[in-house]
C-alpha cells in the first residue's frame, strides 16, 4: 500500500514523496521514529478530490467526543473491562461516523491492540495529544485519570475559543451590515437620483456627486466582473495558503497586526503551554510532548518555531533558551518556563502560564471590542453621511436657485 506524504525535517525543510507501508498507522510510526514531522498523509492514487485538497473531512462533535471519554472513564473506574466498555459505548452512539470509528476501535482492541494504537490508526481524525495521553495512561496504569485530564483540558481550551469567537461576533455583524447599507446606496439609491438629476438639473453637479455617480455606474455595469474578481482573489489566496511554507509566512504576518497580533500570540502560547502541561502530567517525555504540542497549535508559525525548539531540546538545550532564540514567544512565557525548568516544576508553571494568558486574552479582547465598536460606528457613519450628503447636495442647490 502506497501513501503520498508531506513531511517536515528537523532542520525545517518540507519534503514530499511516495512511501510504502502495510497501513497508515505503521507508516506514521516509522516516519516519527526517523525524526520526521508528518504534515500530510494520504493514499496514493489517481486524481481525486482528496488529491486536490478538496476532500470533505469527517468530523465528530467535540461535545459528543467529550461525553464518550467521560463515560469511558466512569466505566473504567467502576471496574468494567476496556473491551466491554467500548462495546457498551459504541452501541449508544447515534452519529454514524463516530459509530463506525468506535466499531473499528472496538474490533482492534478486541484483537489485541492497545487503545492508543486503535485510535492512532484512525489517522488525523483525533488530535495527537489524545493518542499520546492514552499511551501515557496505558503505560502508567492510570487510563481513567488520563481520560479525565484530557476532558478537562478540552473544556478549558474550548471555553477560551468560545469566548474569543463570541467577542468578535458583534463587530463582524456590524461591519457586514454597514457594508450592505453602503452597497445598497451605491447600487440602488444612487441610480434613481442620477436619472432625476439628468432630467431636472441644468447646472453642473458637485464634484463629490459626480464621483459618486461615476462609482455607481461603474459598479452597476461591471458588478458581475467585480464579483468574479473578488471570488478569484479569494480562491487564489486560499490556494496560496496551501502551498508549503506560505501558511507559516501568513501566520507570522498576523502576529504583527496591531492589537490582534498580540492576542493571537498569547492564544497560541496559552494553547501550547496547556497542551504541554497536560502531556507532561500524563508522563510523556519533554521532547515528545513538545513535538505533539506543536501540532495542536493553530498558528503555524508558532508551531514551526516550537518544532525547532523541540529539536534543540533533543540536542540538550533548555526549552526556555530555545524559545528565546526563536523570537515567537512573549518574554513572560520564556521567563516562566525558565523558572519552571530551574525549580523542577515545569508542569505547574505551564498551567499557571496558560491561566495567566487566558485572563490576558479576555482582558485584551474586551479592550479591543471597546475600541473597535465605536470606531466602526463612527467610520461607517461618516461614510454613509458623506454618501447621503453627496446625493442631496444638488437638491440643496436647486432649492436655493428656486428661492
Amino acid at each position: 500500500m502506497e501513501f503520498r506524504c508531506r513531511l517536515g525535517t528537523p532542520g525545517g525543510e518540507i519534503i514530499e514523496g511516495i512511501y510504502a507501508a502495510d497501513n497508515e498507522a505503521r507508516l506514521r510510526r516509522d516516519l516519527e521514529e526517523k525524526g520526521l514531522y508528518i504534515l500530510g498523509i494520504q493514499r496514493a492514487g489517481g486524481l481525486s478530490l482528496a488529491n486536490l485538497g478538496l476532500q470533505r473531512r469527517r468530523r465528530i462533535a467535540t461535545r459528543e467526543f467529550l461525553v464518550f471519554n467521560q463515560e469511558l472513564a466512569t466505566l473504567l473506574k467502576a471496574g468494567m473491562p476496556l473491551v466491554q466498555s467500548l462495546d457498551i459505548l459504541r452501541r449508544r452512539v447515534t452519529n454514524p461516523t463516530f459509530k463506525s470509528v468506535l466499531d473499528d476501535v472496538h474490533e482492534r482492541v478486541r484483537s489485541g491492540s492497545s487503545l492508543s494504537e486503535a485510535f492512532e490508526a484512525q489517522g488525523t481524525m483525533f488530535p495527537g495529544i489524545y493518542t499520546a495521553s492514552l499511551l501515557a495512561g496505558e503505560k502508567s496504569g492510570s487510563l481513567e485519570v488520563v481520560l479525565r485530564r484530557y476532558v478537562s483540558y478540552v473544556k478549558v481550551v474550548s471555553g477560551v475559543k468560545r469566548k474569543t469567537i463570541s467577542a468578535l461576533v458583534y463587530p463582524a455583524i456590524l461591519l457586514v451590515l454597514s457594508l450592505t447599507v453602503v452597497a445598497l446606496i451605491v447600487l440602488k439609491v444612487v441610480p434613481a437620483f442620477t436619472s432625476f438629476y439628468e432630467q431636472a438639473a441644468n447646472a453642473e453637479l458637485p464634484l463629490s456627486t459626480r464621483m459618486l455617480v461615476a462609482l455607481s455606474k461603474f459598479a452597476g455595469t461591471y458588478f458581475g466582473l467585480l464579483a468574479l474578481t473578488i471570488l478569484g482573489l479569494a480562491a487564489g489566496f486560499w490556494f496560496w495558503l496551501r502551498q508549503p511554507g506560505n501558511r507559516v509566512r501568513f501566520d507570522r504576518w498576523t502576529l504583527r497586526v496591531p492589537m490582534l497580533g498580540a492576542i493571537s500570540q498569547k492564544f497560541a502560547t496559552s494553547q501550547a503551554a496547556r497542551t504541554l502541561a497536560t502531556l507532561l502530567g500524563g508522563g510523556i517525555p519533554l521532547v515528545n510532548a513538545i513535538d505533539i504540542a506543536s501540532r495542536s497549535i493553530q498558528n503555524q508559525y508558532v508551531a514551526h518555531e516550537l518544532q525547532i525548539a523541540a529539536q534543540h531540546v533533543r540536542e540538550g538545550r533548555a526549552l526556555a533558551t530555545s524559545m528565546n532564540d526563536s523570537g515567537a514567544f512573549p518574554d513572560v512565557a520564556i521567563k516562566m518556563v525558565e523558572v519552571g525548568e530551574q525549580t523542577g516544576a515545569l508542569q505547574e508553571m505551564l498551567n499557571s502560564l496558560a491561566d495567566f494568558y487566558d485572563e490576558e486574552i479576555e482582558t485584551n479582547l474586551g479592550r479591543f471590542i471597546t475600541i473597535i465598536e465605536p470606531a466602526l460606528l463612527v467610520i461607517m457613519g461618516i461614510i454613509i453621511a458623506g454618501l447621503l450628503l453627496s446625493l442631496y447636495m444638488p437638491l440643496f442647490q436647486m432649492s436655493n436657485a428656486l428661492g
